[in-house]
């Protein structure tokens, strides 16, 4: 009898080169990339990677678990930080920075499927905000509502 393979059995994929050039630059950093600022950074090491390479690695890594996929209102980040943790998205220029608070309380999954019915698989926590970069200028009068990515 043949063995059928399913998405879950099957073999795991090979490491190509473009795929390890994604994730060394995402390591390489210590903020919270776009898709974009990475594929700019991989294109200027290589610049025959395409861009449609880059964002299928990074959703690649992301779905394997090898980074983590940050989705705040308009733009993906990506972050090497695999654990459960809160990000703030500032609503002014776009920054993400991790909140140093828990947030891998199993309370909080439990309490809130108490309270839906829902099985909770898991969380994200975003925080939105203006940070102090865009407050300061604000302040000064330097409006700028234009969000960066």
């Amino acid at each position: 009898m043949e063995e059928r393979r399913t998405r879950a059995h099957a073999p795991a994929r090979r490491n190509t080169r473009q795929r390890q050039m994604v994730l060394d630059e995402v390591r390489s950093r210590c903020d919270h990339p776009t898709a974009e600022q990475i594929y700019e950074a991989v294109r200027a090491r290589d610049p025959r990677v395409s861009q449609a390479t880059v964002y299928r690695n990074l959703h690649l890594l992301a779905q394997e678990g090898q980074i983590l996929s940050i989705k705040a209102p308009g733009v993906e980040h990506f972050d090497l930080r695999r654990d459960v943790h809160p990000h703030m998205v500032c609503v002014r220029c776009g920054s993400v920075v991790d909140v140093p608070l828990a947030a891998d309380d199993p309370k909080l999954d439990a309490s809130v499927s108490a309270k839906t019915g829902w099985q909770v698989l898991d969380h994200q926590l975003i925080f939105r905000g203006v940070c102090p970069a865009c407050a300061a200028a604000e302040a000064a009068g330097e409006k700028d509502e234009s969000p960066r990515q």
